[in-house]
């Protein structure tokens, strides 16, 4: 059964082994990841029969910014719906209701799916340092909610 729920520094050892399947994230150690989750205000994981197949984390003040990192899905379970089960549960987090737009920057291969969630393009895009040293152009998009 596949079920969204908050992660903790205790899942620190699964993140760290999700992140191994992408090279851009293949040096993140356990304990640095233990650190993040620790100061994340809200950090999600997808299980699938007790397995972490996908998480997120987002950063917010709850009054004016959310942002969304780490968005990450099992390398050998992506195009299975589970970013979808991800995204809904962090864009339906009750902690994050009153805050007006969730944003994140997304690579350009990935904006078609950010879209299908519900976030939006903005007009620009940004450079990024990647792990080889060179840059890579990020789109930033916007989940808006009805009422902003």
């Amino acid at each position: 059964m596949t079920t969204a729920r908050e992660l903790s520094p205790a899942d620190a050892p699964e993140l760290t082994a999700l992140y191994e399947d992408y090279e851009w994230w293949e040096d993140r150690e356990v304990a640095d990841v233990r650190s993040a989750l620790a100061e994340t205000e809200v950090a999600i994981g997808v299980e699938d029969d007790g397995d972490l197949v996908a998480a997120a984390r987002v950063v917010t003040d709850y009054t004016y910014y959310t942002t969304v990192y780490d968005v990450i899905v099992a390398a050998d379970r992506r195009g299975e719906g589970l970013g979808d089960v991800l995204m809904n549960a962090v864009v339906d987090h009750p902690d994050l209701q009153s805050v007006p737009r969730l944003t994140l920057f997304a690579r350009s291969g990935l904006v078609p799916f950010y879209e299908s969630v519900g976030f939006e393009v903005f007009d620009q895009t940004v450079d990024v340092p990647d792990v080889e040293g060179s840059t890579e152009e990020l789109q930033w998009m916007v989940y808006p909610r009805d009422d902003s």
